[in-house]
């Protein structure tokens, strides 16, 4: 059955003076396609003014903006209305001989950026080799199956632990404490992933409350795992295979992706932040971040694309 979901992620910067010239680029609008319809969205700031639309090279819609007043706080407010469809189940594995597709397309322009390393996916870490070494991980011997072990293992093998880890932490951080969040989790998948030769996507977006649970939930950061963190953002893998096109594993919480509402893709965290921008002036900075998710029944009319 298709879920609708009403969510608003709010951003609120604090600066301990007043700065000026803000500069910022927003991560913010839900994608459309592959079961996800963006019926409406919409994007504030305070101090207010123009905002400006842009299609990034991974075919997300983000937002820049500047603010060149002085202001002591920039509040960032997205109001979006998802609908998500049902995903159709996996079949158990591929068709013969999909090893030899999978790491065959790992070669076409399109799929090449996420089959290599990037800032935070590092396939050739050497902290990377040692926790696969001690852990007994290697490739099965179908993709699918593959990633669907790893995607149990991970989620049995790390802690999730809020704080243990920053936005900026390496791997290496959550291999040698096994302790961290969603971002670090996908970051390492995908540098298993990309170590096998499937091609691997990092994913943020938000995780819907379970059917039948509370009509919404309020968080800060992100989701932990289980039915007790719905409406958090949140952060998983797609990996591309034959006869299924990119498909989504969550390692946090060893699930799919039916309840992911997908906001950016990228080759990982620094590709797709929710926000990224400079300002002008010496003072210091707090970010506070909220993000409501609410099961919905409200229908309304496509998004302008």
């Amino acid at each position: 059955m298709t879920a609708r979901y009403a969510i608003e992620h709010v951003m609120e910067f604090a600066y301990e003076a007043p700065v000026r010239l803000s500069v910022m680029t927003l991560y913010l609008r839900p994608l459309r396609g592959r079961r996800q319809w963006v019926r409406s969205f919409s994007v504030r700031t305070d101090p207010g003014g123009a905002l400006f639309d842009f299609t990034d090279p991974f075919g997300n819609t983000g937002h820049f903006l500047d603010r060149p007043t002085p202001h002591e706080r920039m509040v960032v407010r997205a109001r979006s209305r998802v609908e998500l469809e049902p995903s159709a189940p996996l079949p158990d594995r591929l068709a013969p001989g999909a090893w030899e597709t999978v790491r065959g397309a790992a070669q076409d322009p399109r799929l090449w950026a996420f089959a290599h390393a990037s800032r935070f996916v590092q396939p050739d870490s050497p902290p990377l080799r040692q926790f696969v070494s001690a852990h007994g991980l290697e490739p099965l011997d179908d993709p699918l199956a593959t990633a669907l072990a790893l995607r149990s293992r991970l989620h049995l093998t790390f802690e999730y632990a809020p704080g243990a880890t920053a936005v900026d932490s390496p791997i290496e951080r959550i291999l040698e404490t096994g302790r961290g969040v969603c971002q670090d989790y996908a970051h390492v998948m995908a540098s298993i992933l990309r170590g096998w030769g499937i091609p691997c996507r990092y994913v943020s977006g938000y995780l819907g409350p379970e059917p039948g649970t509370a009509e919404e939930a309020a968080s800060g950061q992100e989701a932990a795992p289980g039915g007790a963190a719905e409406g958090q953002s949140h952060a998983w893998v797609e990996c591309w295979f034959p006869e299924l096109g990119w498909t989504g594993f969550d390692p946090t919480n060893d699930s799919g992706d039916d309840r992911h509402v997908r906001v950016a893709v990228g080759r990982d965290y620094a590709d797709v932040p929710p926000s990224r921008g400079v300002y002008k002036g010496a003072a210091g900075s707090v970010l506070k971040t909220t993000v409501v998710v609410a099961r919905t029944n409200e229908l309304e009319p496509p998004a302008p694309t």
